[in-house]
């Protein structure tokens, strides 16, 4: 079984930007809903927690439709899936203030995608037009 070079790392990270895109979009509908899952007197770097929300599933349906970019082989998939695992791991980083650990390990995983993607990019799978 001849498996290409990087085709774990491409796999890893369209699994992992999976989740996250789905987790965002639960965060992001939960912000949304003003639900009682955020804690209740944290200041956000964007105007109100609702907003934050809007941002988060915006972010969260890039992701989704990243990964199945990314799964789908060929060079736009991973140049797509870095640009939304870059604005997810800045997201991260702006809401360190209201869930530090939550926002370090969600960047930890979007950088470990951003390598995957980098490095092997659209060699990890051929293209279905190749």
């Amino acid at each position: 079984m001849n498996e290409q070079e990087g085709s774990g790392w491409i796999l890893f990270a369209g699994i992992m930007i999976l989740i996250a895109g789905i987790l965002n979009i639960v965060y992001g509908i939960a912000a949304i809903d003003n639900s009682k899952f955020f804690a209740g007197h944290t200041e956000f770097v964007v105007s109100s927690l609702k907003t934050w929300g809007w941002i988060l599933l915006i972010v969260g349906i890039l992701e989704v439709l990243a990964a199945f970019s990314i799964w789908a082989g060929g060079a736009f998939g991973a140049i797509f899936g870095i640009f939304a695992a870059s604005i997810s791991a800045i997201g991260a980083l702006l809401s360190i203030p209201a869930y530090p650990f939550l926002s370090l390990a969600i960047f930890a995983v979007d950088i470990l995608i951003i390598y995957g993607l980098a490095a092997y990019g659209a060699r990890g799978r051929p293209s279905a037009t190749a």
